[in-house]
């Protein structure tokens, strides 16, 4: 047994060495480039703190300096000369990878790099038409372009940059360090939207507040759910236990006090090394309006990861958890979470998404040519329903906030589908009914027979007065038992 045990000492040993020396076959500079030394001779009094913060990073320590990751080929899309020599003022993704190969290949292959796709969704339709016009005017956009885009959605999902004839970045699309940003050497994806440079401090990007700028708000408050927490709440009361400096940083080896976006998505545990595709550990993508694993997802942009089904990604999730929590612990989490979203799914989504569709239907018979999306209160109302309360519902969930669960959550669903959504539709269905269109009038009539097969199903039947009398008297009694027991 002895023997066994030293022979897998010395086995582990040799693995470390062997991936230690893996990880150095990349060719890094002995001494600072005088290229870099000509930059640094400048840059040190013209931008000191981008000379500090490089002073205090580990590209220094490693001879890597500002030629090194901003040089540029004559001829690239985006190379200007500066000071004799050819550069870019943006270092890519494709850039990184000369030294950042697998860790590009992973974010590459992510649901992140490919964030700038939101170019053509409802999202910017309403940045650029409805909350924007056409006002911001540069060489890149002559003939104008939103400012809500630009200042907006394009700084969390990323521009296209522009390069002008003259070499300078269209400032509509530059600065911007968004997270799906399409780059002029074609690459996707943003590396400085997390390692903020350039220091690139692995403490900061392992800090929660990290993630904030992006996933905070009324659509996706995954910063405010996780900060009210017991995750956020321990990470908050034990931040000095938590050696965010760490070289390694494994979860339940150099921390136990809390996890934080970076442990459970991104870091590395006792069997799961540190990967950049984020969804690799996420089962169910809680962005659409139906329920939907992330691997669909995945398959339908082309991305190898397709092939890691969700039921590998929860089970890599699990591996996360389990260092914190036992088994039994986290697979009653999951039961409690699935529920969730399948009543999400069935009481709302699933129905809500098939009167919003019939009643577009009639607005486009009625108004003709008229019509215009997020031209109607309905738009409003169902668009907030799903991709607000909706994406709440599910975020709260799968991060245990039970507040937003419930209160930003299941009641604003509730609250809204019965006060707005249902007497919108039964606007349309009149509108419809009493059109000179003849289409309109049909297609009225069938909203009507689809709304009333809906509220006379089993979720939604109580607010008719039909709720089934045996779960009417089951609840009833236990209100009375808890009436009697604290009154």
């Amino acid at each position: 047994m002895k023997k066994l045990f030293f022979l897998t000492i010395i086995a582990c040993f040799l693995f470390a060495v062997t991936s230690a020396f893996s990880a150095t076959k990349i060719n890094l500079p002995k001494e600072i480039s005088e290229t870099t030394k000509e930059c640094v001779g400048c840059h040190k009094e013209t931008s000191v703190n981008i000379y500090q913060e490089w002073g205090r990073s580990k590209h220094f320590r490693a001879n890597v300096g500002c030629y090194e990751c901003h040089e540029a080929q004559k001829g690239d899309p985006d190379a200007i000369e500066h000071e004799g020599v050819f550069i870019s003022i943006i270092v890519s993704p494709k850039d990184c990878a000369r030294c950042h190969e697998k860790e590009v290949d992973e974010f590459t292959n992510s649901h992140h790099s490919k964030a700038g796709r939101i170019m053509g969704s409802l999202d910017n339709t309403l940045a650029e038409v409805v909350e924007g016009n056409r006002g911001m005017k540069t060489v890149g956009f002559p003939d104008g372009v939103s400012a809500a885009a630009v200042n907006g959605c394009w700084q969390c999902h990323g521009s296209i940059v522009k390069v002008n004839k003259d070499g300078t970045l269209d400032p509509a699309t530059w600065p911007n360090t968004g997270m799906g940003r399409v780059n002029p050497d074609g690459s996707e994806g943003s590396c400085t939207a997390c390692h903020q440079r350039h220091a690139f401090s692995v403490e900061q990007v392992r800090n929660p507040e990290n993630c904030g700028k992006c996933h905070q708000g009324p659509d996706h408050p995954q910063a405010e759910i996780y900060a009210l927490s017991k995750h956020g709440i321990n990470f908050t009361a034990n931040k000095d236990r938590m050696n965010l400096d760490s070289e390694k940083w494994v979860v339940g080896e150099d921390y136990f006090a809390a996890p934080t976006c970076a442990t459970c998505h991104m870091s590395a545990t006792p069997d799961m090394p540190v990967t950049h595709n984020v969804g690799l550990r996420i089962k169910w993508n809680n962005r659409p309006p139906r329920i939907k694993q992330a691997h669909e997802t995945d398959k339908k942009w082309g991305l190898d990861s397709a092939n890691v089904t969700g039921d590998m990604r929860k089970a890599n999730m699990v591996k996360v958890c389990v260092n914190c929590h036992s088994e039994s612990y986290v697979e009653a989490f999951y039961i409690q979470y699935e529920a969730q979203l399948q009543l999400y799914d069935q009481k709302w989504a699933e129905p809500g998404e098939k009167l919003y569709k019939k009643a577009s239907a009639v607005l486009k018979a009625v108004k003709g040519n008229e019509y215009a999306k997020f031209a109607q209160k309905i738009d409003y109302t169902w668009f907030e329903l799903w991709h607000h309360e909706g994406r709440i519902v599910r975020h709260a969930a799968s991060m245990q906030g039970a507040d937003y669960t419930q209160w930003h959550g299941n009641y604003e669903l509730a609250k809204h589908w019965n006060s707005y959504y249902l007497p919108e539709i039964r606007e349309v269905i009149e509108m419809g009914k009493h059109s000179n269109n003849t289409e309109a009038n049909t297609l009225a009539v069938d909203l009507e027979k689809l709304l009333d097969k809906i509220i006379n199903n089993e979720d939604h039947r109580w607010s008719i007065g039909k709720e089934d009398p045996e779960a009417k008297a089951e609840r009833q009694k236990r209100q009375q038992e808890f009436l009697d027991k604290y009154n």
